[in-house]
């Protein structure tokens, strides 16, 4: 099989330019408060809702049937292995966090970034132990759709994607950008390997930390509509605390802190 090659930085750029201009519009986040649990406000604009069920009935089913139960399942493995396969999949991921904190102007948690991902990969053994943390300097999240929001383009309608789920126009632009972006440029067949760890991993490990909150939203009238406004809820939040540049992320607070991107 074919390997595909990373495009050149040039066109790269080109396609983040692009991407963002279509799903642009000025929009004020407001600005979080330091260490504070309070939500912004947010809106949500689903003018395509029809479509949206009926993709969101398809993912369900994939969901029920084959994602929740192999995260509930991976949910009963030893702590120790289920930190291991967090804290490298989170590591792994660190370069594109990098990407962002600089895209977003914020050098501070650049260089926490980099410091983090240097350590963790050599002492902390390929990411699997989390060394950085026990040295102070702690672990933030970053993407493209966070960055997006930094530079106030609008969250745009909502979009349910096949198999990756319920954003905005603004979130779901940002994955594409993300699938684009290749920090280790030309892989070798152990980063290529690891690379394939890493998604497989990341994804059952992700589903496994948002089932207490979707377990609950699926006891709602109307679990589409419950799932829809907690993941705009914690995307408007997730940018306002961009935007605010703090170190480190807000505290969790209550179960939405681990609804699903």
């Amino acid at each position: 099989m074919p390997i595909l090659k990373p495009a050149p930085l040039f066109v790269r750029s080109t396609v983040i330019v692009a991407l963002a201009v279509f799903a642009s519009g000025c929009s004020s986040t407001p600005t979080a408060t330091p260490g504070s649990c309070e939500s912004v406000p947010f809106a949500v604009h689903d003018p395509a809702e029809p479509v949206n069920r009926g993709i969101f009935a398809f993912n369900r089913t994939v969901d029920d049937y084959a994602l929740a139960p192999i995260s509930r399942g991976y949910r009963k493995l030893p702590d120790m292995v289920q930190a291991g396969v967090h804290n490298f999949v989170a590591n792994f991921g660190e370069p594109k966090v990098f990407i962002n904190d600089l895209l977003q102007g914020n050098g501070q948690r650049s260089v926490n970034t980099l410091g983090r991902f240097a350590i963790n990969t050599t002492v902390g053994v390929v990411g699997l132990i989390d060394v950085s943390g026990k040295l102070g300097i702690e672990r933030h999240e970053s993407d493209f759709g966070q960055t997006f929001g930094v530079w106030n383009i609008a969250p745009g309608p909502i979009v349910e994607l096949p198999l990756l789920g319920t954003a905005n126009l603004r979130d779901a632009t940002g994955k594409v950008v993300s699938f684009a972006v290749d920090p280790f440029g030309d892989n070798s067949d152990t980063v290529e390997t690891l690379g394939t760890i890493k998604t497989v991993g990341g994804v059952v490990d992700g589903r496994a930390e948002a089932l207490p909150l979707t377990d609950k939203l699926q006891t709602q009238p109307d679990y589409y509509v419950a799932l829809r406004d907690a993941i705009a809820q914690r995307r408007a939040d997730f940018v306002a605390q961009g935007k605010l540049g703090s170190v480190q992320d807000a505290p969790q607070c209550g179960e939405e802190g681990a609804a699903n991107e």
